[in-house]
Parts: C-alpha cells; structure tokens; sequence
C-alpha cells in the first residue's frame, strides 16, 4: 500500500528497438565487407599488375621464383609460430588446476575465466594466427639470406685468418643462422609470455601467494621455454664469436687485440655459462626448484656485464691503449688485406710521378700530345645548351647531367658528349595537357644529341670561336655521324628512358588506322606531322575488359576503360626507367645511379651496371655506400634495393643493356668470377647470359662505371697503404679533394682519354679523379681507371703518386690561382660588363702531361634571369701549368700564353732550303731565339686548328683528323722546347697561395 503514496519519479521503461539495432549491425557487416573487398582487390591488382609487366619483359620466371620463395617462408614460419603459440596455449590451459583455493585474487580472475570461458577457441586460433603472420612476414623479408644460403657455395682463396673458416660461411650461411636462432629465441619468448598470461588466468601462477606460486604444469612448461630461450642463447653466443670479424671499431672494422683476448674468450665462457643455464632449467622439470635455474640466469647476465663490457674495456684502456700500435699492427696488416681484395684494389699500379711543374730536355713530344684530348664541353653545364640549340620542341629535354662515350668516326675515337631527346610533358601547353594527350599520343622521345667533346665551332668568316658546340648528332629527323654510322641511320623512338611518364597506352585499332602516338613533330620532306605506332615486345596488353580494370584500378583513372582511344591491339607501358627495370627483373643487385645511352647496331640502347654487395666480408673495412659515392653531381645516391647501406665487398657483377624501344631487358655476366653473382644465377637460372654472348658493337661502348670507381677511389684513399705500420701512423692517408664549384661537395670523378707513362702511346678512355693529402689542399695523386670495356687493361687502376717533398698546386688551390690572376679576371669581368651576363665555371679537368701535371677548366657565360631561352656559351678556357696560368679561346691560344708567346705575329717567310751539306757534317739547326721558335711553333699550331675545324664543318672526317694530329705535334714541339730552355719561362706573377 505504502507504494500507491510513494510520488517519486519511477523510471520510465526504455523501449527496445531490435529493428534498428539489426540495421546498424547490418550496416557495419556491410562497411566491413566492403572495406576487406577493397583491400583484397587492390591487393590482388597489385600482384596481378606485376606478373603481367614481369611477363612483358621476359622475366616471368624472376617474379614467380621471388613470389614462390617469400610465400613459402611467410607459410613456414608463420605455421611454426602458429603452431608453437597455440600448442602452449593449449597446455596452459589444458593443465590449469582443477582446484584454486578461495583468494582475493582468483575472486578478482573469475570474471576474465568466465569471459574467456565462450570465446576461447576463436582466442586461441585468433592469438596464433595474428603472432604467425607477424612471425611469417618477418620469414618472407629474409628471402635474399635463404637463397644465398640455398645456392652459395665457397669464395674460395684464403680461409678467414682466425677461424680458418671459408668467406661464402660468412657471407651466405651466417646471416641465414642468425636468422634461424633468433626467430627460436622469440618463438621461445612469446610462447613463454602467453603461456605465463594463461597460466595467471587459470590459477596455475598466483602471484599473491607466498608459497606455491607455480602449479606443478606451470613450472614444467615454463622451465621447458626458458631453457629453450637459454639453450638458443648460447647458439647465439657462438655465432656471434663469427660476427666478431665484421664488428666496426675506432680503429677498423674487424677483430683486434681486444676482441681477440677479452671479447672472443668472453663469448665462449658466455656460451658455456648459456649451456649449464640451459640444463638447470631443464632439470627443473623433475626437480621442481627454481632456486639452481634462477642462480644460474643470475650468474649469466652478471657475466654478461662483466666478461662482456667491463673486461674488454679494461683490457683496451691498460693493455692496448699504452702501445696501440704495436698491439693492433698484426690486426690492421689482416684488415688492410682484407679490404684490398674486398674492394678488388689489391693489383692497383702505384707508380712514383715527379709532378715536375716545368718540362725537362729529356722528355719527348709525345708524352704531352694528349691536350688534343682534353674534353672542354662540361656535362654537367651544357644541358641548356643542347635543349635550346637541338631539342626542337618544348615537350622534349635532355637529362640534367649528360653523358660522356666513346665512337670511332672515321677511323678515329673520340670523346662524345651525347644526351638522349627524352619526352617531357611538363613542356606542353597547358590546353593540351589532357588525358588522350598526355598518355596515348605524346608516349615517347626521338633521337639522341650529340657534340665533340673537345672541340668548339669556329666561325670561318671571322676565325672566332661560335657560341654552338661542333654536333656530332642534331636536328630532327635526326641527322650526323651517328646516324651515318648505320644504313638507313637508326631508329630514334625512345618509349623507355629516364624521364618516361608514369604510363602511357600505344598501339592503334587496324593497319588501316592513323597512327595515334606523335613520333617527329615535323618532317623536313612534307612539312607536316609523323605519327608512329609502337610494336615491340614490352607492354602489357590492355585490349581485355579485365585487364583495362586491372589498371584502371592500378591508377586510379577510369578512362582506360572508358576512353576508345583503348582499343584490342593497345599496350599499357610503365615502370620502364631503365634502372628500375633493372633493379625489379634482378632484385639482387645494386644498380649504378648512372644509366648512359648509346647508339649500337641502329637503335638506341640503354647501358647499365650492376653490383653484387655484401657487408659480411670477414676483417673488410665497411662503410656507408652513400657516402662513398657522394660527390657534387650526385649527393643523394641511395641503396634502392638491399636492406643495408654499409658494406665491404662489391664488384660490378653484371652489366645491363635496356633497349630504349622494345624495352627488352638483357643481363650479361661480367665478373664470372664473383661468388655472389654464381649464386644468384642458381637462383634465378636463365636470367643471366654469359660474358662471351656480349656482341662487339655492344662491348665498344661498354665502360667501367662510376659508383664502383667512387667505392674504389674512397677506400683507395686509406688502404694504398700495404703496411700496417705506415697505416697506424695515418701519415700516408690520402682524401678526395672538395669540387671547387661546390664547396662542402667532393670533386666527382671525370671521363676523360688520357695517357699515363704505363699506359702505352695512345690516349685510353678512363674515369679519372686526383687525391691531396688528408685535410692539405696541394695535390698529392692522380688516379685513372681504364675504361675502354674492349680493351685488355679494362678495370687497370693507375696512380700516379707524387713525391712528399714536391709541392703542386691541388684542384682548389689551380682554382684560387684562377681568381688571383689580374689578367683572368679582365678578360672575365670584359664577359660580365652587360650586367646581365653571370660566369659559370666548368669542370675543372686533370690531366698527366710528361712528368708534369696540366689544369684545364672550362669558361661558360649565360645570361642572368630564369628564362629557358637563356643557355650556357663556352667562351674562355682557363689553363694552369706548374705555377703559371693563363686564359684563351682554345687550349692551343691558353698554353701559348702561359708560355709566354704571342702567336697574333706573322712569322717572316722561311728562307729557302739550302743544298745539304758535306758527308758528316751535321745538317743546320733551327735558327731564332728559343721564344721566336715556340712562337712560330704554336702560329703553326693555330693555324692547323683552324683547318681541322673548317675540315669538319665540310664533313671532311679525314683530314680534321690530320690536321688536329698535326696541330697537336706542333703544341707538342713547342711544350717540350721551351723545357729545354735553361730558365723557367716567364708567367704572370701569382699571389701567394697557401699549401
């Protein structure tokens, strides 16, 4: 009754709405459904997506072995994981008690056993499935470690100096073992730590409780894992002892005094202490005490800190330190010849060069007739130059830095400065870029350009120097000695380049069809466009429903379905930068950041180099591969494709060919003997062809490539050094000198012909770079690699060292003198007196003259503002010889002034010849004084240049070559007589520079 007075507020019943409750549950099904599609379709197009390119190149076999292999380890691994995490899980719970006694605790646990109590099936399969796939993910990552450990064998040559070890243990077995033993020690870990977790659940571990703490089962299962953790563990200390010889120090990389008399004993009284811990866990399964386990565990980790921290540093502090060098000499002496044969540096020819800064009487002419071969044209400066003179129209450009080759035209090899005609649409009309447009008609570049490397245009009317370099390759059509090379000249599509769009769809409906992919834009014949269709082999055919979804998918653009410019016989192309196509068909090797185009048997041809590397060569010096090859020209060169920058081993394993058509892609043997390279062609048979298949015409323009030369040339720097002792005291070190175009940069390294006193009469193709001592700016050595791949002596390294006590002018302080020299700067501010005009300075070039050196830098003027009309002009070529400098329109004018000689004179007519004279008297020298006899020499010389020059405007190959020969003989003459003059021949005087 009491309850009918009661007038609070009775709460209302809340009414249930089981309709909406479904829709949204429904709703969320739906999103999720939905969302799982989205992700298994992209999924799905994504794989599928690469197959078909894989397939289209020729390499189905790469992606299927790559796809094959990562798949089974993810499975392997991930069903090992699974399988361990749910059988533990299984036995905690199995073995749980069937008694807890009433607790706090348990009370506190009965409502997580009791959640767990509907669901714990799903946990159990979900729990293991989720650590599989994380464990499964990690095995696929290790795809490279298991199949060099599948295909390697043995490097062969000299074992390890402390193991006696073979090298392929520690390059192709020892990352797979480590790999092996640390996915045991987490599967150990992470079964410990769920079956621990159930355990506490399930009353099998009570935490709260002072005696019992582990159930008979929990103790059993516990003990079994963290023996298994303990036993992987000293498996882990052993390996490590290997690792020991790859370990980077202050001093070097690789065992020394203190790693082999504290931490190498260490690890083997740590492996052994693992061991006894291992067995007392172990034991503890019948003894059921954790006392003898827990002391054991104690005793290793506080062994650990002691035998693993504390004792090397004592024994590095009071035994090494005191007497370093005697104590390490035996360690460096292995670590220099490791990283000798490493770095494949161990049969470079040092030779001993004066660096003279005048020529003596007892040199003779032919040891300076190399300045004919002194490339002028910088390409890294001339890019403006080519695309304003010869990219015709604006949807074309050339690569910022172009490339430097060689080609024998008519009869003659010479330095080609050539740069590829590559599609660019950011040139095109703003109207015009629309879809059809930007990936169905312009699809591609035509042509190469081209220019002598050492040569500037000379005006016949006013005998001057032209603005335009004397091109080799022009116009469009294309047109030159290149083009003449073949019959019928070569065909100039480029679809696969550097600077290629993303995709582009080729290919038309009919033979009947107008062609829809714009090829030359204006036919000099008929005036009007020519179109092209693309048929070469590469390509993914698009002209299937499923196909066009696949990649409208893929990017994201619906007109590939759509669009009817999309037909039966069309091609989707993409992925095709020449080093991508490289990196993705041979995902074991490292790609030169370099790819150069060449013209070769009537196409153009993309050239590549490729390395194998390694950062497991035993007691090799290791280093960041950024930085080894990191200079002023390339500051950003990244390992794309090996999970590590550091390494201590590479050698140019193969070189690549991409036709810049077709798009076929070809890899050729080239360092047979590399270990690394036989194991990955057993991994990936019929990928590689051998060295002998490389045609002529191919291996003619085949050259060393740089980032090899750069490894090379850093740990050169260092390891010239043979002796241990000379390399401790780090007197003898050497540094690459900074670029004196850009400061805080390195000077990159120079193609250049040049001839060197062991490198016979004619001028041979090399990469070339010079050294100063290290943190000095004077030159101390001049390093060239033969380059020429058809030559014997390909991959000869020589240096050229100078004496200690001989100071010459290092790339810096040539420069300095440069912008010291009053004469220079008039000439140059005469350039810079429309304030418009800005001087940019060129390469600055070293070559070996005789037992001298000779400096030549380029001169380029361009007018000031961002226009794109506005380009690079060759105009001054700056000269330094010894401690003279000089300025001229050509090397012939600049070596003159340093000499002191004025060639502007007209020589007087030479008397007639007189009747030779009586039997055994000496015929008449040459009469004058020693500066009218250089002068008239390099009159002679002048005039010879310009012959050659008007030779080759007329086409006239032949007899440019002979007069540059002869005009080359003539500076040649004149070099070598004024060294025989007694007293140093007269220069402008030089500010004070210092060393």
């Amino acid at each position: 009754m009491s309850d009918m007075f009661d007038d609070k507020p009775r709460p209302r019943p809340q009414p249930q709405r089981p309709v909406r409750q479904g829709r949204s549950r429904a709703l969320w099904i739906t999103l999720g459904v939905v969302l799982a599609l989205f992700l298994a379709f992209t999924l799905f197009a994504s794989l599928w997506t690469e197959r078909l390119w894989f397939k289209s190149t020729g390499y189905s076999s790469v992606f299927t072995q790559l796809i094959r292999t990562r798949i089974g380890l993810f499975l392997v691994f991930g069903a090992v994981m699974a399988i361990i995490v749910a059988v533990n899980l299984y036995l905690a719970y199995r073995f749980r008690p069937v008694f807890r006694p009433a607790s706090p605790e348990q009370v506190s646990l009965d409502r997580y056993r009791e959640a767990i109590r509907p669901i714990r099936v799903v946990l159990l399969v979900g729990i293991s499935l989720v650590v599989g796939a994380f464990a499964g993910t990690s095995g696929s990552g290790k795809w490279r470690e298991y199949m060099l450990w599948r295909n390697g064998g043995e490097f062969g040559g000299e074992p390890d100096p402390f193991f006696n070890k073979d090298i392929g243990f520690y390059v192709f077995d020892l990352p797979w073992y480590h790999f092996i033993v640390d996915f045991l020690m987490a599967a150990a870990v992470v079964a410990l730590i769920v079956s621990a977790i159930t355990h506490y659940v399930y009353g099998g571990i009570k935490l709260q409780s002072k005696v019992d703490r582990f159930s008979g089962a929990a103790a059993v299962q516990l003990s079994v894992l963290l023996g298994v953790f303990v036993l992987a563990k000293a498996v882990d200390y052993y390996l490590d002892r290997f690792d020991l010889l790859n370990e980077g120090g202050s001093l070097m990389t690789g065992i020394g005094y203190t790693d082999d008399n504290a931490v190498l004993p260490a690890k083997n009284i740590l492996m052994f202490i693992a061991l006894i811990c291992a067995v007392l866990f172990f034991a503890n399964v019948v003894r059921r005490t954790w006392l003898l386990p827990s002391v054991g565990l104690g005793l290793l980790v506080l062994s650990s800190i002691l035998l693993g921290m504390i004792w090397p540093a004592v024994v590095q502090q009071f035994q090494v330190a005191p007497s370093q060098a005697n104590k390490e000499e035996p360690y460096i002496q292995k670590n220099i010849d490791a990283t000798r044969a490493a770095y494949d540096i161990q049969d470079v020819e040092i030779e001993d060069f004066a660096g003279a800064t005048d020529l003596t009487s007892t040199q003779q002419n032919e040891e300076v007739r190399n300045i004919k071969e002194i490339r002028l044209l910088d390409p890294a400066l001339v890019r403006a130059t080519f695309e304003q003179l010869q990219q015709e129209k604006g949807y074309y450009s050339v690569a910022d830095v172009l490339d430097v080759d060689r080609y024998e035209i008519n009869g003659h090899k010479r330095d080609i400065v050539i740069g590829v005609r590559e599609l660019n649409q950011d040139g095109l009309p703003d109207e015009a870029k629309n879809w059809n447009n930007l990936h169905t008609v312009y699809t591609h570049g035509y042509g190469v350009i081209a220019a002598f490397g050492n040569q500037r245009d000379i005006n016949n009317e006013t005998q001057s120097a032209s603005d335009e370099p004397v091109w080799v390759e022009q116009s469009l059509p294309p047109r030159g000695e290149l083009t003449n090379l073949f019959e019928g000249g070569y065909r100039g599509q480029i679809y696969f380049g550097e600077q290629s769009p993303t995709y582009s769809i080729v290919g038309k409906a009919n033979p009947d069809d107008r062609d829809v992919e714009l090829d030359i834009p204006d036919d000099s014949e008929t005036g009007s466009a020519v179109n092209n269709t693309y048929d070469g082999a590469a390509g993914v055919p698009v002209g299937n429903l499923f196909n066009k979804v696949l990649y409208a998918w893929k990017f994201s653009e619906p007109n590939i379905v759509l669009s009817n410019r999309v037909n039966e016989n069309s091609k989707i192309l993409y992925d095709r930068d020449p080093r991508l196509m490289v990196e993705k068909v041979a995902p074991w090797l490292t790609v030169d950041a370099d790819p150069y185009p060449a013209v070769v048997d009537g196409k153009i041809v993309w050239l590549l180099d490729g390395y194998t590397t390694t950062d497991r060569y035993p007691q090799a010096e290791k280093a960041s591969f950024e930085d080894m090859t990191s200079d002023s020209l390339n500051d950003d060169n990244q390992f794309r494709t090996l999970p590590t920058d550091e390494i201590n081993y590479m050698r140019n394993a193969v070189k690549a060919v991409v036709d810049a058509y077709d798009g076929t892609v070809t890899l050729y043997a080239w360092d047979e003997s590399d270990p690394l390279l036989q194991a990955w062609r057993k991994a990936f048979p019929g990928t590689v062809k051998d060295r002998k298949d490389i045609p002529a015409d191919l291996l003619a323009h085949m050259r060393y490539p740089e980032d090899l030369f750069k490894v090379q040339r850093y740990q050169l720097a260092s390891y010239h050094v043979e002796q241990a002792s000379t390399f401790y005291e780090g007197n003898a070190r050497w540094a690459v000198p900074e670029d004196p175009n850009s400061p805080g940069l390195l000077q990159p390294a120079y193609r250049l012909s040049v001839r060197t006193p062991s490198g016979g009469d004619n001028p041979i193709f090399s990469l070339t770079s010079v050294y100063v001592p290290y943190e000095r700016q004077n030159l101390k050595a001049f390093v060239a690699v033969d380059s020429d791949a058809s030559l014997d002596s390909y991959g000869t390294i020589r240096v050229l060292e100078l004496p200690g006590g001989q100071r010459v002018d290092g790339p810096g302080q040539a420069a300095n003198r440069f912008g010291s020299n009053d004469e220079i700067q008039r000439q140059l501010e005469a350039l810079t007196r429309n304030s418009n005009v800005r001087i940019i300075n060129g390469n600055l070039l070293t070559l070996p003259v005789g037992e001298s050196l000779l400096y030549v830098q380029p001169v380029y003027a361009v007018r000031q503002g961002a226009s794109t009309a506005n380009y690079p002009v060759l105009r001054q070529v700056l000269v330094s010889f010894g401690e003279r400098t000089a300025i001229g329109q050509t090397v012939a004018e600049a070596v003159a002034k340093v000499l002191d000689v004025d060639i502007s004179e007209t020589p007087e007519a030479p008397e007639e010849p007189t009747e030779p004279g009586e039997p055994g008297e000496e015929p008449e020298g040459p009469t004058g004084t020693v500066q009218e006899q250089i002068r008239d020499l390099l009159i002679e010389a002048d005039a010879k240049f310009k012959e050659a020059d008007a030779a080759l405007k007329d086409g006239d190959l032949s007899g440019y070559a002979d007069r540059t020969g002869e005009a080359e003989q003539l500076v040649s003459q004149a070099l070598a007589l004024a060294s025989e003059d007694s007293g140093e021949a007269p220069g402008t005087e030089e500010a004070p520079v210092e060393e």
